[in-house]
């Protein structure tokens, strides 16, 4: 069974990506060790677009909506009691979907 890429496109006005990529960097990294996951990228524009794409990959689709039930869903609900959440630094997401059908690595010398 091929893996599940799930790639959440974010779209950043630009006095909102430092915001955002700080978040990024101080994560808390529950989703290395969710059942099923296999890789994260978030990806920064360079092309004058204003989107930000969250790249991961899943050994299936059973895996990662277990990861969007339970320790997403966790992470991104508010701490503690009566504290205020921060705003959003994303104006926009849509999340595309794809199944690996090919991949390859480095060729090797020797």
């Amino acid at each position: 069974m091929p893996s599940v890429v799930k790639i959440n496109v974010l779209t950043v006005p630009a006095e909102q990506r430092e915001v955002l990529e700080k978040r990024f960097a101080s994560r808390a990294g529950v989703v290395e060790s969710s059942d099923g996951f296999e890789w994260f990228e978030l990806l920064r524009p360079v092309d004058g677009t204003d989107n930000y794409l969250v790249y991961t990959r899943w050994r299936d689709e059973a895996a990662f909506q277990a990861w969007m039930e339970g320790p997403m869903k966790q992470a991104h609900q508010s701490g503690e009691a009566g504290a205020e959440r921060p705003k959003p630094a994303a104006s926009g997401s849509t999340v595309w979907t794809f199944d690996v059908i090919q991949q390859t690595g480095p060729k090797t010398e020797g």
